[in-house]
């Protein structure tokens, strides 16, 4: 069973998913794939020790802070190549960026 809440935010409103401890979704309302992992099994909680977290991270984020991701109880699902692919993205500096190669390269 997932876990759902909304959020406004600077970029719009957005939906968290999680499954009671972890994140595992966050999605700008309306974007392409939005909630598609859901598949509709999805309860709407707000009050959720996790959301509040979350929502406290963002607004450190937008305030002009770097808080670190690690923070963020995240729960990556997938295969093992999505996993790599998401602890690589998850380790680049604030202010930097890699290019698909590189990310390529990196995966072992």
């Amino acid at each position: 069973m997932y876990y759902t809440a909304p959020c406004e935010s600077p970029l719009g409103n957005l939906t968290f998913a999680g499954d009671g401890e972890s994140l595992i979704g966050l999605w700008i309302d309306g974007q392409k794939y939005d909630r598609d992992i859901l598949k509709g099994k999805d309860i709407v909680q707000e009050e959720l020790p996790v959301f509040a977290g979350v929502r406290s991270w963002l607004e450190r984020y937008f305030a002009g802070e770097k808080p670190e991701i690690s923070e963020l109880p995240l729960r990556v699902t997938g295969s093992s190549f999505r996993k790599e692919v998401w602890k690589i993205l998850c380790q680049i500096p604030y202010g930097q960026v890699i290019t698909y190669p590189e990310l390529f390269t990196a995966v072992p």
